[in-house]
């Protein structure tokens, strides 16, 4: 019998020693990873009770609706999401944190590989500051469709697709009617923002006579962000138009585009026109506007949220150095500058205006922290503030304006105490009064059984895509 082959005995022991190692190895990133799990997932449940405390979880228009049952926990949609803190993964499953932070963009949907996001309103039957619609966009009143920021779902990219929409379902249901009156329009449009364009161009291209009216101009919201703001539109298409190569614009450059496209196919717009009061008729509607009367068969409301401005309702606040609307900050110089608001509009506009020589800014806010800012601008503005470009106030009121001061109430520790600071201008951006009562008026419905909302102060718009 021969001796064992002391080669084999070698190569033996190392194959044994290489596999102990290996193990050994695996073991360690097994180990590894259930710790950077376990600190992940601490995280999470941290950032979910921030975001309870703070208000944030609430998601207030569209959002993301999650089907546990289908989610396979691969977090594609926390990567994809171009908000941060919006989802997380919870258990094993993707869970919406901050939810008040979502503007709709819909990656999350996008990139799912199983199908279980959709990026939506839920169920808004118990939403008193929306208006309840079918599939078609159709009121409860027949005849009034909604389309846009109006109906609680904010991009420019849905606002087009719904506008759309909403005057296609028109034309079906037209062609269908006979026609009763010569001097009656097929559709009014009341906005000619995205949604509203989109709409006048789809009834150009269904060879409907419509009306086009807008208290200010093509755009809409859009020609209410500050200057040179960048605009994520989405992929775009519009009728008669086609695909917009573009995804990204400058506010300038989105309007110029609008301009251009509204010039090329001849469209009719009336600006300067605020619609008062619809009221219905046996063959349509009457909209009464602050130029005179318009008959309709049938009424698009196009219009955003924000509507007229909120005020104060303090005093000295009818003077000239309160402003509702920063549309260029660098033109502000060596200036003291007291800005309302929490929301990202305020924001926005205390950081650019923080920015330019000589400006002394402070926001005041009447809640004691934020609970609807994009996390970008959150961290822009703690940043800003630790650097001490900003003073912020919190919680605090506004209790008067005055020639070269103002005077709020400012809670501290349960302690309320009057502060008075040396100022020069106010921007009260603390978001507007939807036309609430024109649709309630109109008899449209909401979700819910209470009052709509007084204002919009926390409602995001259309800036994304």
């Amino acid at each position: 019998m021969s001796a064992p082959d002391d080669g084999c005995h070698v190569n033996l022991v190392f194959v044994l020693g290489a596999f102990a190692l290996l193990i050994v190895f695996l073991d360690a990133i097994g180990r590894w990873q259930r710790t950077v799990e376990s600190v992940e997932g601490e995280r999470i449940i941290a950032e979910v009770r921030l975001a309870e405390d703070r208000g944030t979880n609430q998601a207030i228009a569209q959002h993301p609706i999650i089907d546990v049952q289908k989610c396979i926990g691969c977090a594609s949609c926390v990567k994809a999401c171009p908000e941060a803190g919006v989802l997380g993964i919870v258990d094993g499953v993707a869970r919406v944190i901050h939810g008040s932070r979502c503007i709709g963009h819909a990656r999350c949907e996008e990139v799912c590989p199983v199908q279980a996001i959709v990026v939506g309103l839920g169920d808004i039957s118990s939403r008193s500051d929306l208006p309840l619609l079918d599939a078609a966009f159709e009121t409860s009143v027949p005849g009034i469709r909604i389309a846009g920021e109006l109906g609680g779902m904010a991009l420019i990219r849905i606002a087009v697709d719904q506008g759309t929409r909403a005057m296609k379902a028109f034309a079906k249901e037209l062609r269908a009617e006979p026609r009763h009156s010569t001097d009656t329009f097929d559709v009014l449009i009341v906005g000619a923002g995205p949604a509203g364009f989109a709409a006048t161009l789809q009834a150009k291209e269904e060879g409907l006579r419509v009306a086009t009216i807008d208290r200010q101009d093509l755009g809409g919201t859009i020609r209410k962000y500050p200057r040179r703001k960048l605009t994520l539109t989405g992929t775009l298409t519009l009728p008669l138009h086609g695909k917009i190569d573009r995804e990204e614009f400058l506010k300038e450059e989105l309007i110029d585009l609008f301009e251009q496209i509204a010039k090329r196919h001849q469209l009719k717009l009336t600006t300067g026109l605020e619609l008062l009061s619809l009221k219905g008729e046996k063959d349509g509607f009457i909209a009464k506007t602050s130029k005179g009367s318009i008959r309709a068969r049938r009424i698009l409301l196009a219009l955003g949220r924000r509507g007229i401005p909120r005020r104060l309702g303090v005093p000295g606040e009818a003077t000239e150095k309160v402003l509702y609307q920063l549309i260029d900050a660098s033109s502000i110089e060596e200036e003291r500058i007291l800005v309302v608001g929490g929301g990202d509009s305020a924001v926005e506009a205390a950081l650019a205006l923080a920015e330019q020589r000589g400006n002394v800014v402070t926001l005041s806010y009447r809640r004691e922290a934020f609970v609807r800012l994009k996390a970008r601008n959150e961290q822009k503005f703690d940043e800003a503030v630790a650097h001490g470009k900003i003073r912020v106030l919190l919680p605090s009121t506004v209790k008067s304006i005055d020639s070269d001061s103002v005077t709020l109430e400012l809670s501290e520790r349960g302690v309320t105490q009057q502060v008075v600071i040396g100022n020069d201008m106010v921007y009260i951006l603390a978001g507007g009064e939807p036309p609430y009562a024109l649709l309630k008026q109109a008899g449209i419905s909401f979700g819910g059984t209470g009052n709509p909302d007084a204002t919009s102060e926390e409602i995001p718009v259309a800036m994304g895509g």
